[in-house]
């Protein structure tokens, strides 16, 4: 499943993927890949300075995560290119959701928040047989 979102002109893809071979359903410990695209569709450069993400489980718990940059970096983006990084996210439940933003600035020094679409984390087990 491939989601997306634009915001300011600048687009993010999201694709996630079940990891079977790190997920142990037996320990209630389940964990996704994700990839994620930001593409810059302004006539200015952007730089990515944080991150926010909220991440709710199947049995609605919700965690928040905020952060510096992505994965400690702070990448500038030109007009009209785009930058890609993987991630992975672990859950106790079989299914969740994610969404958050970035804080981008612009070359003038404007800070914008950008979108991330709201994707579902699926697996192959079923949420309903863990009451």
């Amino acid at each position: 499943m491939h989601y997306r979102a634009i915001t300011h002109e600048i687009e993010v893809s999201v694709r996630p993927s079940f990891l079977e071979s790190h997920s142990m359903p037996e320990d209630e410990h389940f964990v996704w890949a994700y990839e994620i695209e930001i593409a810059n569709h302004r006539r200015d450069r952007i730089e990515i300075v944080s991150r926010h993400w909220t991440i709710t489980n199947a049995s609605g718990i919700v965690e928040t995560v905020s952060g510096d940059g992505i994965a400690g970096k702070h990448p500038v983006i030109a007009p009209e290119e785009r930058y890609s990084y993987q991630s992975a996210a672990p859950l106790d439940t079989p299914s969740g959701i994610m969404v958050g933003h970035y804080i981008a600035r612009t070359a003038d020094n404007r800070l914008l928040k950008i979108d991330i679409p709201a994707f579902s984390l699926d697996s192959p087990y079923d949420a309903g047989s863990r009451h």
